[in-house]
C-alpha cells in the first residue's frame, strides 16, 4: 500500500504522516539497539545508535520505499551477537524487538482511533489509520524468514547450527527471493494475521 495516492487525493494528511512513519522505521532500529545494550552488547550505544535522531537512522533507498510501497527501512543498528548474553535468546529477544516495536505502534496508533471518537474521514483518522497499517506491514514484512530480514535470525534462535549455516547461506540471493515471496502474495496472510491479532488485544482493552 504505497502512500503516494495521499500525496495527491489527501496532501495534509501526507504531511500530517510524513514524521511518524520516518520514526516508524527509526524506532524499529532503536529497539534492536536497546533491547541488544540491555543483553550485554553495548555496540550500538556506543556508535551513537540510541537516539531518535533521524540523522543517525535513514537510509535514502529504505525512506523513498516507505512512501512508495508502503513499507521500507533505515540503516540497520550493529550488532554483535557473540557479546549478548545467553546466545539463543539474546538473538530471539534483539531480533524480535524490531517487529515487536512496530506492532506497539500500530496498537497504539488504534487505540487512539478508538478512544478519540474521530471524525470518520478526518485528516487525523486517515493520519491513524495509515500509521497503523504502515507499522503492520513493516512487522509483517521483517517477519520474513529469509536473510537479512529479522525473521530469519527469529528462526536461526531456535534451530540447529546446522540450520543457520545454511539459512545465512542464502542471504546473497535473500533480495531475489523475497521479492519473489511478496510477488505471490507471502505478506497478506501474516498481515492478516497481525491486524487480527490486535484487533483482538483492543477489544480486551476497550470491551
Amino acid at each position: 500500500m504505497g502512500l503516494l495516492s495521499l500525496l495527491f487525493k489527501d496532501p495534509a494528511t501526507f504531511v500530517l504522516l510524513i514524521i511518524p512513519l520516518l520514526y516508524s522505521v527509526i524506532i524499529h532500529e532503536v529497539a534492536h539497539g536497546w533491547v541488544a545494550n540491555k543483553m550485554g552488547d553495548p555496540t550500538a550505544k556506543w556508535l551513537g545508535r540510541l537516539t531518535l535522531d533521524p540523522r543517525k537512522h535513514l537510509d535514502p533507498l529504505g525512506t523513498i520505499m516507505l512512501f512508495v510501497a508502503g513499507f521500507g527501512w533505515a540503516k540497520p543498528v550493529p550488532v554483535n551477537f557473540n557479546s549478548l548474553r545467553g546466545s539463543r535468546k539474546g538473538l530471539i529477544f534483539v531480533s524480535a524487538a524490531g517487529i515487536t516495536a512496530n506492532i506497539l505502534l500500530a496498537f497504539l496508533s488504534l487505540l487512539t482511533l478508538r478512544l478519540l471518537h474521530l471524525a470518520p474521514f478526518g485528516a487525523v483518522t486517515t493520519m491513524l489509520f495509515y500509521l497503523a497499517r504502515i507499522n503492520i506491514m513493516l512487522a509483517a514484512f521483517n517477519l520474513i524468514p529469509i536473510p537479512p530480514l529479522d525473521g530469519s535470525k527469529i528462526l536461526m534462535g531456535f534451530t540447529s547450527r546446522r540450520f543457520q549455516y545454511s539459512l545465512a547461506r542464502l542471504e546473497p540471493y535473500g533480495l531475489f527471493i523475497i521479492i519473489g515471496l511478496l510477488w505471490l502474495g507471502f505478506l497478506d496472510p501474516v498481515i492478516n494475521f497481525l491486524e487480527w491479532t490486535i484487533m483482538q488485544l483492543l477489544s480486551v482493552v476497550i470491551p
